[in-house]
């Protein structure tokens, strides 16, 4: 996850927050009801036995709720192209911590730069030039700006193939744009403090123009190098393709058509322009790519106009950060002035304000239109993206499915990347058919546009719950004082207040999704968060249980942690589950906080993307700013196990919770490690295991210059064996 800062554009430094309930206290009210039923008092904390699965769970009476052992993952199958089981230990030598310039990867690997920003996808357009600005236009076929969540997509002549390697679809998002990337010189910004406040800034039509264009999705088709190792693009492919800011997409689900969603542009409901701010991305089981909209916020602007609305939907859009006289972050796509727009609304759109009082005068609901996990056919250059209203609107950070069954449905996962937002699944109404498998988008309408939407309550016991968010169950009604929900549409629209009303665990910052091919865990990255044990909104808790004081800094959730749960019975539509944490992030140093026993060849912070391959390998990516004076940010590999395989414990806080197993060299070792100044983002595998891919977002210094260059770029990393031979294939011997 990336914010744009046009300065020094590091994801750590902005993030969104706009959670102002109590919700832990909900959670206390049911932990405690529990200690006076079940839990054996004495001491200040929980007793072990409630932690490891002894009580009944919350809200459950159902024997077959429980949640059943698992064996050891480590003697577990995992069926993949040419029968690679997991490997029990990583053989590999660890990369060392590094600041410097360039990137470093692990011994026997070889690491190369490919489809830097500005990278023409068509003949015609020319080469990127240093020190110059290219023309705005040209970005509707050049990749764009901060490469980020993508998946390679095996193609056998014109159709997808999950196990063809030699030819595929790379698809990636581009997740938002660095001013010093696109105009080394800095844009022209005009200032005038006469005019409303969010208009006092105006930016120049070209260099706005630039941005929407950079923003969104490129499909690229790619083949195996006549060397055999890695990849080069095809040029001119007609799967070629750029889906930007400025690209039409379909509403689909219950909120198509919805009074909430009807502009000036579609005043039926069931159109809008553009995707962005896409971060991370996910796979369908039937072959379509699931991108997500992340931090839309920061692209609108809205004026004074609460006056025009009701108080519900005033605080539906507080709720995303959306208050009066915002006039976005640096952005400023609504502020070039009207006689240089290309089309009449080009730079109106994204003002939201609502001017009267009525919404198909103005665009007060462009923004209810972004926020949404969108699909795209890469196979069909013709098709339209689809945002998928069923999932729910908030700042999805990925989409993970958990694997597919025959006869049941199929079932997503989805964090909301902000300070003390929430976790969310989706359960979907058709059951699964084998038969759907490169359907397109009619399997998408089939599976996505139906469904339940939930979010997560982590009790402090170790158990947890799924509440669904639905019109007229668990107080979304017009009851609701603050914001009566009317229908399904608004439930969906206003996703956060929803899960508000239910009693959600507000988390630091829920980032990417995985679930294990082995054991069907599901693993969520919280990356940090600032005000965890600062703001009293935000207190101590089992699931989110660190606040601490590092080098002089005030105390927070710096470095960030790993939580995975098991649904029960193995069943990942089932409304209950067991958490533990995974992993603790933190300096290997930092003894106090270090309850993972993290060493030199292992520790990192901040953890952001995540991934398991096909083997059931984890892949951790980082994005921190906590520990960059010791290490860029890098990519783990990791070989998890199971819930409830480690301790009860307590941090410096004092906050009881419970750890997975301690981390060895065998377990999690560093296998890279980015330029200075970077996110490791963006992970995906060819089907042969023989290629990953990795993306490197903002670089310092001149990583992704031209030659002779001195403008950083952000751009795909291959990493290839220098023997030719799979992944981590040290590791099967």
């Amino acid at each position: 996850m990336t914010l744009l800062n046009s300065k020094q554009p590091l994801a750590h430094e902005v993030v969104e927050d706009s959670n102002p309930t109590n919700n832990i206290d909900f959670q206390t009210i049911i932990s405690r009801r529990l200690n006076r039923r079940s839990i054996l008092k004495g001491g200040t904390g929980l007793t072990a036995a409630a932690f490891f699965g002894a009580l009944p769970l919350v809200g459950c009476s159902d024997d077959d709720d429980s949640i059943p052992a698992k064996n050891n993952g480590n003697d577990a199958a995992v069926p993949a192209q040419g029968d690679l089981k997991r490997p029990e230990t990583l053989k590999f030598t660890a990369v060392a911590h590094s600041t410097t310039e360039t990137m470093s990867v692990a011994a026997g690997y070889k690491a190369e730069m490919i489809l830097p920003l500005g990278t023409p996808l068509i003949s015609g357009i020319d080469d990127w030039k240093d020190n110059r600005e290219q023309s705005a236009e040209s970005f509707e076929w050049r990749m764009g700006d901060n490469h980020d969540g993508m998946w390679f997509f095996g193609k056998k002549g014109s159709a997808y193939d999950p196990k063809a390697s030699e030819n595929g679809l790379l698809v990636m998002n581009h997740e938002y744009v660095n001013s010093s990337e696109l105009s080394p010189f800095g844009y022209h910004v005009i200032q005038d403090n006469n005019a409303a406040p969010i208009f006092q800034n105006r930016r120049l039509a070209s260099d706005v123009r630039r941005e929407v264009n950079c923003h969104g999705v490129a499909v690229v088709e790619m083949k195996r190098r006549a060397d055999g190792m890695g990849y080069e693009m095809v040029a001119d492919s007609k799967y070629n393709r750029r889906l930007t800011s400025s690209s039409t997409a379909q509403l689909t689900g219950p909120v198509a058509g919805s009074d909430l969603v009807k502009t000036k542009f579609d005043p039926t409901g069931f159109q809008t322009r553009g995707i962005n701010n896409n971060c991370g991305a996910g796979l369908s089981p039937w072959g379509t790519y699931l991108t997500t909209e992340e931090n839309f916020l920061g692209v609108f602007a809205r004026g004074q106009d609460a006056s025009q609305l009701s108080a519900g939907h005033n605080y539906g859009r507080e709720r995303y950060g959306a208050t009066e006289n915002f006039p976005g972050w640096e952005y400023l796509w609504h502020t070039p002035d009207a006689k240089d727009a290309k089309i009449s609304d080009e730079f109106s759109r994204w003002d939201m304000t609502a001017a009267s009082a009525s919404a198909a005068d103005d665009y007060r609901n462009g923004f209810n239109t972004f926020g949404y996990i969108t699909e795209i056919d890469p196979f069909d250059q013709n098709s339209i993206p689809q945002k998928r209203t069923a999932l729910g609107r908030f700042a999805h950070e990925n989409c993970a499915y958990a694997p597919v069954e025959q006869g049941k449905p199929v079932v997503f996962y989805m964090g909301d990347d902000a300070r003390g937002e929430y976790i969310y699944k989706f359960v979907s109404k058709a059951t699964w058919s084998n038969a759907d498998i490169g359907g397109g988008l009619k399997a998408g309408d089939k599976y996505l546009n139906e469904g339940t939407l939930y979010v997560a309550i982590f009790n402090e016991n170790g158990r947890g719950e799924w509440k669904a968010l639905i019109h007229g169950q668990n107080g979304l009604d017009v009851s609701n004082t603050v914001l009566p929900f009317h229908g399904q549409d608004e439930v969906l629209v206003f996703a956060r207040a929803a899960a508000d009303v239910v009693g959600a665990t507000k988390m630091d910052r829920p980032e990417w999704v995985s679930v294990s091919p082995i054991t069907g865990d599901v693993y969520v990255t919280l990356t940090n968060n600032k005000y965890r044990g600062v703001r009293d909104d935000q207190p101590l808790s089992a699931p989110n249980p660190r606040s601490y004081n590092t080098g002089g800094k005030a105390r927070g959730n710096d470095n960030g942690h790993i939580i995975r749960w098991a649904e029960a019975r193995g069943d990942h539509a089932a409304t209950s589950f067991e958490w533990d944490i995974y992993l603790f992030a933190a300096p290997s140093d930092l003894s106090a906080e270090n309850l993972s026993q993290l060493n030199d060849n292992n520790d990192f912070s901040s953890p952001d993307g995540l991934y398991f391959d096909p083997r059931g390998v984890l892949w951790i990516q980082t994005d921190d700013g906590a520990y960059t004076d010791t290490s860029s940010c890098m990519l783990l590999a990791a070989l998890p196990g199971n819930i409830s395989d480690g301790t009860l414990t307590t941090t410096s806080a004092g906050q009881q919770t419970r750890v997975g197993m301690p981390a060895t060299n065998d377990n999690i070792k560093r296998f890279f490690v980015g330029p200075e100044g970077c996110e490791v983002t963006g992970i995906t595998m060819a089907p042969d295991f023989k290629t990953l891919f990795i993306n490197i977002q903002h670089p310092g210094n001149t990583w992704g210059a031209i030659a002779g260059g001195s403008t950083p770029r952000s751009a795909t990393v291959m990493i290839t064996r220098e023997d030719g031979d799979v992944i981590l294939a040290e590791s099967f011997v």
